[in-house]
């Protein structure tokens, strides 16, 4: 039986001088969501002071946590001792000439070797950072940066399946006048795939594709589709030669996007299959069937999460602010 529980979250911190919150409330509404948050859970902000933060990503050899501050071209770093660091200048844009906009690195991910890989917008491409993990620095090694010959909008966010290919995402976001930019070459927005050099459209039918994942065996892709009025999140069945098939919803939010912030963006997914998504007011949990677990309401936008390689801490990039959340006892 379908039922809801509501709890407050609260996390006081202090900016310019001035006390505000972060507030949220847990809703549960399956009985399957016990098994994956707490009911004592809070939400703690870490860091703050952010244009707009994205694409968090864990670093075990690291042990910190990395994210993206997009329209700053900036990726900091944050660890319990230190609290929050410059990790990386530049980080998406790496030209010479002056620009605004959405212009740095927004997903970030690690391959298979566990080397670190950038979705760049200001540069437009997909992008290994060729420098260690501990000691990093502005030299970048492109896997894709075109079509056909023609330059990608602005690559959003990226994952790799089990041989080391990768996928990921192009809506407009990181051009200035987005999908009005007199620079854009490709007249859609389209999910790719990148291997040994090679770039392959793997569809081009959604409006906006923004988050993307595997669940656990890399049979099945998810793309979310970040635009209010088609806010759903997509599954595909992945072929022997990596094309899709069975195109088919995974979850509609279109109805609750007409009524809260926020539309389907950057996800993850644990082990079991859950999918923690950026969705409208909040993260929401879904099962593998797309079934929703429950929401951490919020009451800023949020764009993304992280899971710890133990999988029991959420990290969440909410507009200015960077929070956790543990999950599992």
């Amino acid at each position: 039986m379908k039922y809801l529980i509501a709890s407050m979250l609260a996390v006081a911190l202090f900016a310019c001088g001035k006390k505000e919150k972060l507030t949220g409330t847990i809703e549960r509404i399956d009985p399957a969501f016990d098994a994956l948050v707490d009911s004592d859970a809070k939400v703690e902000v870490i860091a703050e002071g952010f244009e707009w933060s994205e694409g968090p990503l864990w670093l075990p050899s690291a042990n910190m946590l990395i994210f993206s501050d997009v329209p700053t071209n900036t990726i900091y770093k944050w660890t319990p001792e230190k609290g929050k660091e410059i990790y990386l200048i530049p980080s998406g844009y790496t030209g010479n000439i002056p620009r605004g906009g959405e212009m740095g690195s927004n997903g970030l991910t690690l391959n298979n070797e566990g080397k670190l890989a950038l979705a760049q917008h200001g540069d437009r491409r997909v992008a290994f950072m060729n420098a260690p993990l501990d000691a990093p620095a502005p030299n970048f090694v492109s896997l894709g940066d075109n079509y056909d010959g023609k330059k990608f909008n602005s690559p959003n966010d990226l994952v790799f399946n089990d041989k080391g290919d990768v996928f990921f995402t192009d809506p407009p976001y990181g051009l200035p006048k987005q999908e009005n930019d007199s620079t854009r070459e490709i007249p859609f927005q389209g999910v790719y795939k990148a291997s040994q050099g090679k770039v392959t459209l793997i569809t081009d039918s959604i409006t906006r594709p923004n988050g993307i994942a595997f669940l656990p065996g890399y049979k099945t892709l998810i793309v979310a589709n970040s635009d209010p009025n088609k806010a759903i999140w997509y599954a595909y069945d992945i072929l022997e030669n990596d094309s899709v098939a069975n195109a088919r919803i995974f979850h509609d939010a279109t109805a609750e996007a007409k009524k809260e912030r926020g539309s389907p963006d950057g996800f993850k997914v644990d082990s079991q299959g859950n999918v923690f998504a950026s969705g409208p007011g909040g993260l929401w949990i879904m099962n593998k069937d797309g079934k929703v677990l429950g929401k951490i309401k919020l009451s800023e936008a949020i764009s993304n999460c992280a899971l710890s390689p133990d999988e029991k801490t959420l990290y969440m990039t909410c507009d200015m602010y960077v929070a956790l959340i543990k999950l599992r006892k």
